[in-house]
């Protein structure tokens, strides 16, 4: 058996104490420290780690499918995973890395399951995808750096090895890049601001940098601020899917407690279950197309990328916005369905649509994915 399909056959096994534990995390707020210590004894966070460093070399569709099921269970471990694996599929390809910082990591995973998230999101540029300078500012000092800023939404921040933490320095033309900072350095205060609606458990907490000291070649990527800085097509693909893949398994999920609720549910004056009205059927039959849409998109996005061919940065995003909204509208039809029990905090399907709500806010936004597409037809190119 490959080491890729030895760390996808451990997963099933852990699902039923994982979901169990994600309603408890939801009603406390509180990080599922225990679902994660789940994952990584059981090698999955390095799953997409290179296989000559020990990993499972997994490629997107396989990421994929262990986030899909896992956000079934707990979305909030599902999306750290997800950033893990999108960092370290990045990071084996990354030529601005120095070559020791990225086997540091790697390694860090494999052995110890070592968790990597980047930091981007700041309370004045909000998302730097939206262009502009991020405030957080690396000074050289000796014989490394002292980064000062502040990071909002910083997924899985309790448990994190790694923080890739984007900023830029303060020379008299700034450069912008990402800041290696390890999570038990000096100066780093975590301020727990993360009370969401949906996505209780996920951690994503503001993260406050006190001059916090790293090396000098923790520096990563530094560039003039400019038109080409962001994401590539490969890295796009990756996000669009493996974000989407959360909400993806959030909806099974919820169309899996609905469908067991219909058989079971049999109003005394319609004497069977509510399964058995054809406009039940009917409501039930758009639950699975919208589920069935995001699995052949997300795949064939998945195999067009690990064959070396992604889709443009316009599509992926394009597409991202398509995942999100179908995921959305499976779990609204479910609510449906249930009706006021949907309602009722005794039932997960509650839970599932407050989780479900988050994937739109995840980037791209759904006004610059359209807009890029837009703009890409209009000149001409294929989105």
């Amino acid at each position: 058996m490959s080491a890729t399909a030895t760390l996808l056959a451990r997963l099933p096994a852990l699902l039923p104490d994982i979901a169990a534990a994600a309603a408890r995390h939801d009603r406390a707020g509180s990080f599922p420290h225990d679902s994660l210590a789940l994952l990584r004894a059981a090698g999955l966070p390095a799953l997409t780690v290179p296989a000559a460093l020990g990993g499972g070399g997994a490629g997107l569709r396989q990421a994929a499918g262990v986030i899909t099921l896992l956000g079934s269970a707990c979305p909030a471990s599902a999306l750290i995973l997800a950033m893990q694996y999108i960092k370290h599929a990045a990071l084996a390809r990354s030529p601005a890395w120095p070559a020791a910082l990225r086997e540091r990591v790697q390694r860090d995973a494999v052995a110890e399951g070592a968790l990597i998230n980047a930091l981007r999101v700041e309370p004045e540029l909000g998302s730097p995808t939206r262009g502009g300078l991020p405030a957080t500012v690396a000074r050289r000092a000796g014989e490394g750096w002292l980064v000062t800023g502040h990071k909002r939404y910083s997924t899985g921040v309790p448990g994190l090895r790694w923080l890739e933490v984007h900023g830029r320095t303060d020379e008299a033309e700034p450069r912008i890049g990402s800041f290696l900072v390890p999570a038990d350095a000096p100066g780093i205060e975590i301020r727990e601001t993360w009370d969401h609606l949906g996505l209780r458990a996920s951690g994503s907490h503001d993260v406050v940098f006190h001059a916090v000291p790293i090396p000098t070649e923790h520096a990563i990527g530094l560039a003039p601020p400019g038109p080409g800085a962001g994401p590539d097509a490969v890295q796009m693909a990756w996000n669009a899917v493996l974000v989407t893949a959360v909400y993806t398994g959030v909806a099974c999920a919820a169309r899996d407690w609905t469908l067991d609720f219909l058989r079971r549910r049999a109003p005394s004056n319609l004497g069977a279950p509510l399964a058995t009205l054809p406009r039940v059927q009917e409501a039930v039959g758009q639950v699975e197309g919208l589920i069935a849409a995001n699995t052949r998109i997300a795949e064939a996005l998945a195999l067009a990328t690990d064959a070396g061919q992604p889709p443009s940065r316009a599509e992926s995003g394009a597409l991202k916005v398509v995942l999100a909204d179908n995921a959305v509208r499976a779990v609204e039809h479910c609510t449906l369905l249930a009706g006021n029990h949907a309602h009722d905090r005794a039932n997960p399907l509650e839970r599932h649509w407050r989780d479900v709500q988050c994937v739109r806010m995840h980037a791209p936004a759904a006004d610059a994915a359209q807009l890029a597409a837009g703009r890409a037809a209009l000149a001409g190119n294929a989105a």
